[in-house]
């Protein structure tokens, strides 16, 4: 049985750790292509480029808020006119998506500085490309590797909203389970392998930490300061849940998420948010014992992650929307057949029904 586990060439965290971005692009090249997001360019991108262009040639482009096949084209020619031969993102998930995508498209190296904790994307090694006119997932672009460098500021993530940490906390909450459930299935990962026992063992690693410490790190960024527990969780949601879902695969949480997000019209809630109510379905698709309900819902809870679909502003849905979210999840390729049992629609709109209700009896009895 052939095992692989997918990491990062480097994975660099702590506060003031983008201090070091300097040195890491001057070991991979000589001319710096840098891509930040419209809130980051602004605000660090001209932090960043004072300290770089001590010892390299820079340029910066902002991105255009979505990750697609134009918007990665447009960066690259950008890039390829200019003789850049390192790309660098700064920002959320959709840019370093982007970032990843242009430096596979011109097979330079690329450095990731994510800006938020609130998604595993920085350690991968794909890039999820959507549709420009309806924000849509279109495919899903497989890169050569995974990124040279990750490097976390911990006191840059402290800075933001604590939501995108909170989203963050959801979309690493489903890595054990759905981990879980492909290693007893032996279902494949993210590149057709089976997961090693090191990849199991850092999705463990990733749900019981951010039971431990999930708390006290969205108290510490609200307050923006930086604590251990706060470090314990940001490395929980990029690199343990980064190389828990991709090299131990995926299950039932992001099947859900996907015929969630298909309702999200306005797309006002996060992939993480959504994911973590695909875990609470899970739970109750997959017979899960009734301690291990009570600690999810508790921690969702206790971290204000929700637990009903009002929650997510899907409050009335009728049968047939529900009914079309359980299609969506159920659909040939997803991941959702990775579970031990037989999933047909039907059991999973019975599964978001009672997560959904369970959801509300616990509100109501606070």
């Amino acid at each position: 049985m052939i095992t692989a586990t997918l990491f990062p060439g480097k994975y660099i965290q702590g506060c003031d750790a983008i201090a070091g971005l300097q040195e890491w692009v001057r070991r991979y090249g000589r001319k710096a292509f840098v891509i930040g997001s419209p809130s980051t360019f602004t605000a660090i991108v001209p932090r960043i480029l004072a300290a770089v262009q001590e010892s390299v040639e820079v340029v910066a482009e902002p991105f255009e808020r979505e990750c697609s096949d134009e918007e990665i084209a447009r960066l690259k020619s950008i890039a390829v006119a200019k003789a850049c031969d390192v790309v660098v993102g700064v920002g959320g998930g959709k840019t370093l998506d982007t970032a990843k995508a242009v430096a596979h498209e011109m097979n330079v190296p690329v450095i990731i500085a994510p800006t938020i904790a609130s998604t595993d994307a920085p350690c991968s090694s794909l890039s999820v490309i959507y549709r420009p006119d309806t924000g849509r997932i279109k495919r899903v672009l497989m890169l050569r590797r995974n990124p040279d460098v990750v490097l976390v500021d911990t006191k840059i993530i402290a800075q933001s909203p604590e939501r995108f940490l909170v989203a963050g906390m959801g979309d690493a909450l489903g890595t054990w389970f759905e981990a879980e459930s492909c290693r007893l299935k032996y279902a494949k990962n993210m590149v057709r392998a089976y997961s090693s026992m090191t990849a199991q063992t850092m999705a463990r690693l990733c749900y019981e930490t951010l039971l431990e410490y999930g708390l006290a790190a969205k108290t510490a960024c609200r307050q923006h300061v930086v604590i251990p527990a706060l470090e314990h969780v940001v490395e929980a949601n990029t690199l343990l849940s980064g190389v828990g879902f991709e090299s131990a695969g995926l299950a039932a949480a992001h099947a859900i998420q996907d015929g969630l997000n298909a309702l999200d019209k306005d797309h006002r809630y996060y992939h993480g948010e959504k994911v973590a109510f695909g875990t609470l379905v899970s739970l109750f698709l997959t017979d899960k014992p009734s301690e291990m309900i009570d600690d999810v819902y508790d921690f969702c809870a206790s971290v204000g992650l929700p637990t009903t679909l009002a929650e997510l502003g899907l409050d009335g849905l009728s049968d047939a929307d529900i009914a079309k979210i359980a299609s969506i999840a159920c659909a040939e390729k997803e991941t959702i057949h990775n579970e031990l049992i037989p999933v047909v629609p039907d059991a999973v709109v019975a599964a978001i029904r009672v997560a959904n209700e369970e959801g509300l009896r616990r509100k109501n009895a606070q």
